[in-house]
């Protein structure tokens, strides 16, 4: 089986070794220290560490403040409540003031499982995506998300990182190097090429590509890593490749990931076929994430279905 860390660990643990180095590093959470795995940044920083409550908003305006002294902020929580119920904070006080805010929302999509509809956030991606010069990061394993976090810390302006908490499975090595703006070809495809962001819809394309493999057709992966901005060139030459692409995204396909790339080919004349694999326009359940994954179509047979569709 293929090594695997917990994503929040993944971030956690950087975001520790990027404080030793630099004072300047925050962090702040909604009294959910276990959810975000920021624990250890608080034994290891207790006057760097602000617990805010369960005040998602307040948090922002404190991590907006902070940035206005020069720190650098990281602000963690589920993201339902770090999109949907900070929103307009976000986008006045740290995206429209062009302050140095990191907004990390955990359990995306049906990752967030037996917490139910309230609690899955299935549209922040399209919330998200119309805030100007906000940065939009998903990484497919705890490699990209440490070295993400990294590229955070360095960079000024508004970022926001959308990660699962749980175990995932690495794909790349620690020393693999990450751009904003550049996905990568994880496998190389002939026929077909699933543009896919995060881990689950990434793990899920690799296992599709394997089972349309044993029926003679030659798939793909894009990791797309950052939905904004995105990287059209790697898109594009992809779509003079293959006969067709699929988007495969763990939220609404609504001005999503799905969306992106539709733009992406319509605007350049892009001749191959084109589908969205993604959550649509339904609310979130209770359940297992492996039921969720089938109930909302996210499954891998649902993928090599539409890849033999688009084919056929």
């Amino acid at each position: 089986m293929a090594e695997t860390k917990e994503m929040r660990a993944a971030y956690a643990d950087t975001l520790i070794a990027l404080a030793e180095k630099n004072k300047n590093i925050v962090a702040l959470e909604p009294d959910m220290m276990n959810c975000t795995g920021t624990g250890g940044f608080k034994k290891a920083y207790p006057d760097r560490f602000f617990n805010i409550g369960i005040a998602e908003a307040n948090m922002i305006g404190i991590a907006s403040g902070l940035s206005t002294l020069g720190k650098i902020p990281f602000a963690a929580g589920f993201g339902c409540f770090t999109s949907r119920r900070v929103y307009d904070q976000f986008f006045l006080s740290a995206n429209y003031a062009r302050l140095n805010v990191k907004l990390v929302g955990t359990d995306p999509g049906v990752t967030a499982a037996y917490n139910g509809g309230t609690h899955m956030p299935f549209e922040e991606l399209a919330l998200m995506r119309v805030i100007p010069k906000l940065t939009i990061i998903e990484p497919s394993d705890p490699s990209s998300c440490a070295a993400f976090v990294r590229l955070m810390a360095e960079e000024y302006g508004c970022h926001y990182l959308r990660i699962p908490r749980k175990a995932v499975p690495f794909i790349y090595g620690e020393n693999e190097t990450f751009k904003f703006g550049k996905a990568k070809l994880i496998k190389e495809g002939k026929d077909i090429c699933f543009a896919a962001l995060g881990s689950l819809m990434v793990n899920q394309s690799l296992k599709a590509c394997e089972t349309l493999a044993a029926s003679g057709i030659s798939a793909g992966v894009l990791d797309i890593l950052t939905l904004k901005p995105i990287d059209s060139e790697a898109i594009l030459e992809q779509a003079g490749k293959v006969r067709a692409i699929i988007s495969a995204e763990n939220a609404q396909i609504a001005s999503g990931l799905g969306s992106a790339v539709a733009e992406i080919l319509a605007e350049n004349g892009a001749a191959c076929k084109f589908a969205r694999i993604g959550i649509r326009d339904e609310f979130g359940e209770v359940g297992t994430q492996d039921y969720l994954v089938d109930r909302y179509g996210l499954d891998v047979g649902s993928l090599v279905k539409k890849a033999q569709a688009l084919l056929g």
